[in-house]
């Protein structure tokens, strides 16, 4: 079988990664637009808490810890 026209699993994690940053990337686009518009009002500091848990999260996702 011709290895030009198969799928390994190093394949499909590189795409799925990929996608995943494409992804990440339009939301983040999406967000940086919307949010400035947004008055989230009494629950600003708990928006500003989820926010900050996610971003954590996305750092240690990404490094090597």
């Amino acid at each position: 079988m011709n290895k030009k026209m198969t799928f390994t699993k190093s394949n499909i994690k590189k795409i799925t990664t990929g996608m995943l940053i494409a992804i990440g990337g339009a939301i983040l686009t999406y967000l940086s637009e919307t949010i400035p518009n947004v008055d989230f009002g009494q629950l600003t500091p708990v928006v500003v808490s989820i926010f900050s848990i996610l971003i954590n999260s996305g750092r240690k996702f990404l490094s090597n810890e």
